[in-house]
């Protein structure tokens, strides 16, 4: 049927009805007091979200961009930074830093594991001279579906005093519970695609007092991403540049969706989703790639042994019309990734994992009864 796509990929993510509708008002200028008002209530509940009294500034970029604009706002050239490299997105703010001129030390973990929060806890305890200025950690690594224990790594760096940890949670916050001012965490980047249920184009940066201290001196070259300037205009419940009038409407709405679901319920449904998915997996017999201990609750990646992944991925988006996610860099073609992040429900994950089922069978697989996946998922989702 044409014109009833699925997104079951880490994003950008499906969106909502009401948020659709709400883009397509007619824009206002982004300087009246009547868009001041829209800023204002963003502001706020972006607040809310991110469980904090710390700034959270809204930028026009991408995660990477927020990411970016994260590390270059706090460092100065040539200080030490420990980056926490097991995906690709890891591996991104490696080489962002060293673009940059940070001594980048990396800290690697084969793609699907998750970081050994003991790496950091050594690297931080031998630092006596306090020469590490930051810790950059992914959180929700979507590029092989692995959580990272930022709780217990944040705690070694607390424990270090100096360093600020700067977080990707691009894939993470909106789905996982992350309270920034409970763990101390210095600087949260963002993006809309995800979690917010939102078109792309909007980054979020959340900054605590410490890391604006750390601003004070920091030396990078920044103008765009200058996020004094974006500090200054929020306070005054404005923009340092011309925003997306259009995508803040569809913000302002996906977020009053939130706050009416709610914190530990947007958690929970997020968690069953992730429980089902990888319950209906196992029971076909495919193969998880991260661990159910480091479960990301944005993806769960696949990699099938005896059946194609990519045949999986374009069978499955010919007949249905859903989308699923390949894998990246040297997983391409060996995994495939469903995403289950944002404005996704119980029957969505249900949908999903019967039309796998059928293109599987479809494609000769004979690894597992049919019907098993769903009842296995289904029977998560019972429990609820």
């Amino acid at each position: 049927m044409d014109g009833k796509p699925m997104l079951m990929i880490p994003g950008p993510t499906p969106v909502p009805e009401q948020v659709l509708l709400a883009m397509a008002k007619h824009p206002i200028g982004h300087r009246s007091g009547d868009f001041s008002k829209v800023i204002a209530e963003i502001t706020e509940n972006l607040k809310w979200l991110h469980q904090t009294q710390n700034d959270v500034l809204c930028l026009t970029v991408s995660g990477t961009g927020a990411m970016e604009a994260g590390i270059i706002n706090f460092l100065s050239p040539g200080d030490r930074v420990l980056v926490g490299d097991n995906g690709k997105f890891g591996e991104r703010w490696g080489l962002i830093s060293k673009a940059f001129g940070l001594n980048v030390d990396l800290i690697k973990t084969e793609w699907g594991k998750p970081l050994d929060p003991e790496e950091f806890r050594a690297k931080l305890e031998a630092d006596k001279d306090k020469q590490i200025k930051a810790v950059i950690i992914t959180h929700s690594e979507t590029s092989t579906g692995v959580l990272n224990d930022l709780e217990t790594i944040n705690k070694y760096v607390k424990a270090h005093g100096e360093a600020l940890i700067i977080v990707d949670a691009v894939t993470s916050m909106g789905a996982l519970n992350i309270p920034i001012d409970e763990w101390g965490l210095d600087v949260v980047g963002s993006g809309s695609q995800k979690g917010y249920m939102i078109p792309p184009g909007l980054g979020f940066v959340s900054v605590s007092k410490k890391a604006w201290k750390a601003y004070e001196t920091a030396t990078l070259p920044k103008f765009y991403l200058d996020l004094g300037k974006y500090k200054k205009a929020t306070d005054k419940d404005s923009s340092p540049f011309t925003p997306p009038v259009n995508l803040m409407y569809g913000l302002q709405v996906a977020l009053q969706m939130m706050k009416a679901e709610g914190l530990e319920n947007i958690f929970a449904r997020h968690q069953r989703n992730t429980a089902a998915t990888r319950a209906a997996m196992k029971a076909l017999n495919l193969p998880l790639f991260a661990p159910d201990t480091h479960a990301s609750t944005a993806i769960t990646a696949v990699i099938p042994t005896t059946v194609d992944a990519e045949k999986i991925r374009s069978t499955i988006k010919k007949k249905f019309d859903i989308a699923l996610a390949g894998g990246q860099d040297h997983l391409k073609g060996k995994i495939f990734r469903i995403g289950h992040l944002g404005f996704v429900s119980e029957r969505d994950i249900l949908a999903a994992i019967g039309a796998l089922e059928t293109t599987l069978q479809e494609l000769g697989y004979e690894g597992a009864t049919p019907g098993a996946g769903v009842a296995a998922a289904a029977a998560v989702l019972a429990q609820s």
